[in-house]
């Protein structure tokens, strides 16, 4: 099988659906002109087909190993890598002044996706690098700055996130890890660390890490933490990787998937470390990188999705099996309605979490270039559900691409399931997807639900517009819009967190249902006729759509039966 990106997809989201010239109409990014945008995407789509999507079995079949400390990767990862790095691809939107392309973040999101598509496992190292060189860029010292921005960014070091310990999962405010001040501006970082993608590789100089600690003395919770950056060689005086620290990997974990992904436990016994930003305010660093990574993270999941779908079909279009129903048909199982089914509704969530992400990354840059309020409201509002949606389409579509290839996709050789079993952690790395839509129902409803609001009277607006052209569609998606208005007000008048809690899951997963709908209409408005894009919408919006009304319903229960069940009902008789 062979892949190919799908820079058709996202320029066509990017120019007619989330409104990316917008972006590119601001002074901040007037050079992400329409030309370029092309040109960036079609050389990164390039390297995604030729160079990475041949290493995705690789690291299924090789995985990652700790020989006496030192981490191996899987084969053809450091030439895959060096593709990676030589193309500038780490660095996308990073800044110019650190030899960034400083391009938007729209274009970085389109660019992880199609590498999360093409080898899951590589695409997760230069994930960690953008969201420390976002974290540094917004909250390090000018000398930590001029020492590790460059490298990082041109991707001789690489870059991980250290939040975990085996008692501080979700809970990071549990943490234990210490820091000590050494008295020369350096702190003595102890502790252990659990769950550290890419804690070290064997193609980069060094890798720094990004790692949560508690000062002495430092109040208890998560206003107690501050972050520290360590790096696994301490520079020199002229910048570069000199003498090892303190800090090793202790063992990597045997996953489910993401064979090629080192996932390490790392322990750092007096490593030398620096402050990134204030004194017991790391989390407000931290989450500089997670919101980066959330958003990254949503796009991993809708790349292995992309990889998976364009796998089953061409199964689906070679494999014959059972006579055709169709006239003049194909022949093999594409035919065949509830295989045509699967790959409609595999292409149709797909669309509607690409469009999600791009919006999300479209609202980040114009809240980069305006400084308005408004796109930044926009921006945290959707990355829980960009997290949430695209990881949970990702799940999704995988295990329906399992499902079109029947019982070989339950054979390894098929490379079916290896989709399947690499996107499945998405939904929980970066905060678990519960967590996601706790945050949606919490701090992003905190506003009275304003910034949801906003957002549900475009989506409306739009689809009264629309009904000159496309009636049926529009007012089906109107009519989304407001049962999503009624219980975005029930939300909102909920004063027991609990009660909406109970229902958060299904609210983010009708939000972003009708949402879907919203950006399948854009795109059949826009098309005109009745094209592929047209088609696909009446697909959605007739058969996907209708969901979010049982997902509504569910959201508004309130918590009375969950908590009707004791303990002991739970448990097996």
């Amino acid at each position: 099988m062979s892949f190919r990106a799908p820079v058709n997809d996202y320029q066509y989201i990017m120019h007619h659906v989330v409104g990316f010239d917008k972006v590119s109409g601001t002074e901040r990014f007037a050079e992400a002109s329409d030309d370029v945008t092309a040109a960036v995407l079609t050389e990164a789509g390039r390297m995604c087909d030729e160079v990475l999507f041949p290493l995705q079995r690789n690291g299924d079949l090789d995985p990652a190993r700790l020989e006496n400390g030192v981490v191996r990767t899987s084969k053809g990862f450091a030439d895959g890598y060096k593709a990676i790095r030589e193309g500038g691809w780490v660095s996308v939107a990073a800044s110019p002044e650190h030899g960034g392309m400083g391009l938007p973040m729209t274009v970085t999101t389109a660019v992880n996706e199609m590498m999360s598509a093409a080898c899951l496992s590589l695409q997760l190292n230069p994930l960690m690098t953008q969201g420390q060189i976002e974290a540094l860029e917004h909250h390090a010292s000018e000398e930590l700055k001029a020492i590790y921005l460059p490298k990082l960014v041109s991707g001789e070091w690489c870059g991980t996130m250290n939040l975990t310990e085996a008692q501080a999962g979700s809970d990071v405010g549990a943490l234990s890890s210490k820091a000590v001040a050494n008295g020369d501006g350096t702190y003595a970082i102890s502790g252990q660390k659990i769950y550290i993608s890419w804690g070290d590789n064997d193609f980069s100089d060094n890798v720094c890490h990004l790692v949560l600690a508690r000062l002495p003395d430092a109040p208890a919770g998560t206003k107690g933490i501050s972050l520290f950056l360590v790096p696994k060689f301490l520079p020199d005086n002229n910048g570069e990787a000199g003498v090892a620290n303190t800090l090793k990997v202790v063992s990597l974990e045997h996953k489910l998937g993401l064979h090629g992904s080192p996932t390490a436990v790392m322990q750092y016994d007096g490593a030398t470390g620096w402050l990134v930003g204030e004194e017991n305010k790391g989390m407000a660093a931290m989450f500089t990188m997670m919101n980066n990574a959330r958003l990254g993270v949503g796009c991993q999941g809708i790349g292995a999705g992309e990889g998976a779908y364009q796998k089953a079909l061409a199964y689906a279009m070679e494999r014959k099996q059972g006579r055709t129903p169709v006239e003049g048909g194909t022949g093999t199982i594409v035919d065949h309605a509830d295989v045509r089914r699967m790959l409609a509704t595999m292409r149709a969530e797909l669309f509607a979490a690409r469009a999600i992400a791009l919006a999300n990354a479209v609202a980040i840059d114009m809240g980069t270039a305006t400084g308005e309020a408004d796109w930044a409201a926009r921006a945290a509002l959707l990355t829980p559900i960009t997290k949430a949606f695209g990881t949970d389409t990702g799940i999704k579509v995988a295990e329906m691409g399992v499902q079109v290839h029947g019982g070989m996709g339950f054979i390894e050789e098929t490379g079916a399931s290896q989709y399947a079993r690499d996107v499945r952690v998405t939904a929980i790395y970066e905060g678990t997807n519960g967590i996601q839509s706790m945050d949606l129902v919490g701090r992003k409803l905190m506003d009275g639900g304003e910034a949801a609001h906003a957002l549900i009277d475009e989506m409306q607006g739009f689809a009264e517009e629309a009904r000159a052209t496309r009636p049926r569609m529009a007012g089906l998606v109107w009519d989304a819009t407001e049962n999503l208005r009624e219980a975005t007000e029930w939300m909102v008048a909920q004063k027991d967190m609990t009660a909406r809690f109970a229902g958060s899951v299904p609210f983010l997963a009708a939000y972003a249902r009708v949402l879907g709908g919203y950006f399948h209409l854009r795109a059949a408005v826009a098309e005109g006729g009745e094209g592929p894009r047209t088609k696909l919408a009446r697909f959605y919006i007739n058969r996907l759509l209708p969901e979010h009304k049982a997902q509504l319903g569910h959201a508004m229960q309130g918590a009375d039966d969950l908590y009707a069940l004791g303990i002991e009902d739970l448990e097996s008789a």
